[in-house]
């Protein structure tokens, strides 16, 4: 699934899905927000992986790995 970052002003980001399973992240968007990037992903743990090293922040560590690998087929979001 296509995700999306978000950049509002300089402290303000957000990383949601794309359509509309993303709609009610963009809804909270301020006015004058910029689509920078998107990427693929099939889980929402790779959508993170490739989000962390977009913004060269190191590898993504997930609390939930079980959870957060499943793909989004799985949980019937396709």
């Amino acid at each position: 699934m296509k995700h999306e970052l978000w950049i509002e002003d300089e402290d303000g980001q957000t990383f949601c899905l794309a359509g509309p399973h993303g709609d009610s992240a963009r809804r909270l968007l301020e006015p004058g927000a910029k689509l920078v990037w998107t990427c693929e992903a099939s889980s929402y743990f790779e959508a993170m992986t490739k989000y962390y090293e977009y913004m060269g922040w190191g590898e993504y560590k997930s609390d939930y790995p079980e959870e957060d690998k499943k793909a989004y087929s799985e949980l019937g979001w396709e």
